[in-house]
């Protein structure tokens, strides 16, 4: 099995390309270890002691390196490892479905709420996806947009600029009712 590399804009985290299906649609997000308990693979690298995070897109695996650990020319190669010899296993990626917590849109925003939603995985997703993470509607209230980033948008150096400059810029516009974007 060849596992092909890619950069992201976030310097600590690197995206794991299998050539096969990661999750079949959904994502899963692992910002410590102790959440990783429902994944037989995100708690086999974490067991490695210098990841700090490790998101599950549709297509790819990012993983986030600690500050201060080994640089990834020596950690690379044991991510690939575990990568290559879970796929090659046929192990399940999640051990039980996670449930997410629940939303509280005012049902008189719905019309609002299905203009944002789309705009996100229409839009925004795919590109954040690209860069080896995601993006989650959490809720709107009052013009503020609720969203929770993930993977390796979650510790970008960037996400801050991404999410004001970017994504509320296009909410904004397309959907006058909305007058900030917070991070969760």
């Amino acid at each position: 099995m060849f596992i092909e590399t890619e950069r992201t804009p976030n310097p600590a985290t690197l995206k794991f390309l299998p050539g096969r299906d990661v999750t079949s649609g959904g994502t899963a997000d692992f910002p410590d270890p102790e959440s990783a308990e429902g994944s037989p693979l995100a708690a086999a690298l974490f067991s490695l002691g210098d990841i700090e995070g490790v998101f599950f897109g549709s297509d790819f695996v990012s993983v986030t390196k600690a500050e201060g650990s080994a640089d990834w020319s020596s950690l690379k190669p044991q991510v690939l490892g575990i990568l290559v010899d879970h796929f090659a296993s046929g192990a399940p990626l999640l051990a039980a479905a996670e449930v997410e917590e629940a939303l509280h849109d005012d049902p008189a925003d719905a019309d609002i709420v299905a203009q944002i939603r789309d705009l996100i995985d229409t839009r925004v997703r795919p590109a954040v996806a690209n860069d080896g993470g995601d993006i989650i509607y959490r809720g709107f209230d009052k013009g503020v947009v609720f969203l929770r980033m993930q993977g390796a948008c979650a510790g970008c150096p960037s996400s801050t600029a991404t999410l004001k400059n970017g994504i509320e810029n296009l909410l904004k516009y397309y959907v006058p009712e909305v007058s900030e974007v917070r991070a969760v």
